[in-house]
């Protein structure tokens, strides 16, 4: 297994350098060869989320290093169903390196098959570490859109109108999933928490650090929807609330003790 979760490592890292020489040269064929390579390591990281799914009998998603794997290819499939559903190749300069960087730092984690915890075998662990993974995925693609809106108009061209447009929308879209998903994430995990510690809410620091990324992107929809906020400005948001994901995902874990440091 440790051969094909590396294999899929080196290979999103062929394919995110292929695209940056498209990004240079920009000839088509070196895209398609990037998207080739980046299809290739999605495959593998697949393949190897079931496999070691099969071996530990159960959903991998159960520490750091899991979580993790999972995260990059939740990150993965998002830009592989944007990309092939909203012809968005923009978006591949930005999401490849996340994607990269997202399994390298799994890659630093202990790789051990480990049976759950006690507290983890619950029926609400499907519900509430999927939940999480989607969430914390579409926010990221959301960074990377605003990021590229931020690269694009900073060019000046007449003609990147419809694409701005595009990667406006589909940030606030990937926002209103995202918050969806990290509100079901917060429920299922209160529910959870009650049954498995007596307590609905302990204020351990990971349950803190999800209710401030959650509260962080329900300001940006409020000022989407009701002060239609849109443009530069929101992009910037959209790039600026990626570091509080993430800090969230594996800060809170690395820098602080609580009920939630196993995983």
């Amino acid at each position: 297994m440790d051969i094909l979760f590396f294999g899929s490592l080196v290979v999103y890292f062929i394919a995110m350098g292929i695209q940056f020489a498209a990004l240079a040269f920009k000839k088509e064929a070196i895209v398609k060869a990037a998207w080739i390579a980046f299809l290739v390591a999605f495959a593998g990281h697949t393949v190897y989320l079931v496999w070691r799914g099969i071996t530990a009998g159960r959903l991998p998603l159960s520490n750091q290093f899991e979580f993790a794997t999972a995260f990059a290819w939740g990150v993965a499939l998002m830009l592989l169903i944007l990309r092939s559903r909203m012809k968005a190749d923009w978006l591949n300069v930005v999401a490849m390196p996340m994607v990269f960087l997202i399994l390298s730092y799994a890659a630093l984690q202990p790789r051990e098959i480990s049976d759950l915890m006690p507290a983890l075998r619950s029926g609400w662990f499907a519900f509430h570490i999927s939940s999480a993974v989607i969430s914390y995925s579409a926010f990221v693609i959301a960074g990377c859109a605003g990021l590229r809106y931020i690269l694009l108009s900073k060019k000046g061209q007449s003609g990147n109108e419809t694409k701005l447009r595009q990667m406006d929308w589909m940030g606030y879209r990937l926002v209103a999933l995202g918050v969806l998903m990290l509100t079901i994430t917060i429920l299922t995990g209160a529910f959870w928490a009650e049954q498995a510690w007596g307590a609905f809410w302990t204020w351990d620091p990971k349950e803190v650090w999800a209710l401030i990324t959650w509260i962080i992107y329900i300001v940006y929809l409020h000022l989407r929807l009701r002060s239609k906020k849109q443009g530069i400005g929101m992009a910037w948001y959209l790039v600026i609330s990626v570091p509080v994901v993430l800090f969230t995902f594996a800060g809170v874990n690395t820098l602080m003790s609580g009920l939630h440091s196993y995983g």
